[in-house]
């Protein structure tokens, strides 16, 4: 594994974690998003990671800085790319935007360059041939939390190299991680194929009225001893990412009880601003939600 420099493509929530983990481990890394206003986004994001680390890692501030330090940002794809051995996509979960990006991509990155997507829920079979270089490009999934849920699993799809499949699965250890091979296609790879369908679950029971946001992750947490619920994952998510899940999932099915979910996330909660723990609300208001007060589960 000869990887030293390291673009992240996609600031968002969870490309702002794996951005910082990475250089918190000594590589360097550019962060490329659309615009300077989506970066600008992302330093607030990953300096307000810097305690996390400290509290949760046991980081010096020396170390959590220095990690920092090791960052570019860029809104330039072409200059984001110039230099990286390796390109680590975090875009959102829609395969046009995707294709789009990966064939730009495929034309300004270095021909030794390895592609990876950190989609959810998509497959790499379905833009290996936007990425012009198949054999390069595979999937590197990444759970919220990284620095602590340190997950990394790295899943090949049928043209890819295996020589860049075990150099992946090196630098997935390389920077904290633990690795986990995934040798077959599936979506959601491992995690989102137990994860999804829970969350999927607990919306739509919130939709029907079953039951109200609260009660339904009481319901998880009592009955599992879980730490969170469902709607507390989906807020660490962020509900954009379920919005894009749930929108496709309407256009695919015609189901329309995914159609009633992406209107009431778009309309009561992105309309609004609510975007999840990152913005200070989503289904709970942040920093003191409710469902981490000590005495949600006694009643």
């Amino acid at each position: 594994m000869n990887f030293n420099n390291i673009t992240v493509a996609g600031s968002g929530v969870l490309g702002s974690q794996i951005a910082y983990q990475i250089a918190f481990k000594g590589f360097n890394v550019t962060v490329y998003d659309i615009n300077d206003e989506a970066l600008e986004r992302a330093k607030d994001r990953i300096l307000n990671l810097k305690s996390r680390y400290q509290a949760d890692l046991g980081a010096t501030e020396a170390q959590v800085n220095a990690a920092f330090d090791r960052m570019k940002f860029n809104s330039d794809l072409s200059a984001a790319a110039a230099n990286a051995d390796l390109v680590i996509e975090a875009i959102p979960e829609v395969v046009q935007i995707k294709t789009d990006f990966y064939k730009q991509l495929g034309q300004c990155a270095p021909a030794n360059t390895v592609f990876a997507t950190n989609s959810s829920t998509l497959l790499p079979s379905q833009f290996a041939e936007a990425t012009g270089r198949p054999e390069k490009f595979l999937a590197l999934h990444f759970a919220n939390e990284i620095w602590k849920n340190n997950t990394a699993e790295i899943m090949k799809h049928p043209g890819t190299d295996m020589a860049v499949f075990e150099d992946v699965i090196a630098f997935a250890k390389a920077i904290g991680m633990v690795a986990l091979p995934i040798h077959k296609e599936q979506p959601g790879y491992i995690l989102n194929s137990l994860l999804v369908p829970l969350l999927d679950a607990a919306q739509q029971l919130l939709v029907k009225e079953v039951a109200d946001v609260e009660t339904i992750d009481k319901t998880w947490m009592v009955a599992t001893g879980a730490p969170m619920g469902p709607f507390a994952i989906l807020d660490v998510v962020g509900i954009n990412t379920a919005y894009n899940i749930g929108l496709a999932k309407a256009k695919a099915t015609g189901d329309e009880i995914f159609e009633k979910i992406a209107k009431i996330l778009k309309e009561d909660y992105i309309d609004q601003g609510k975007l999840g723990a990152a913005t200070g609300e989503g289904f709970y208001k942040y920093p003191n939600p409710s469902f981490a007060q000590p005495d949600f589960l006694k009643s």
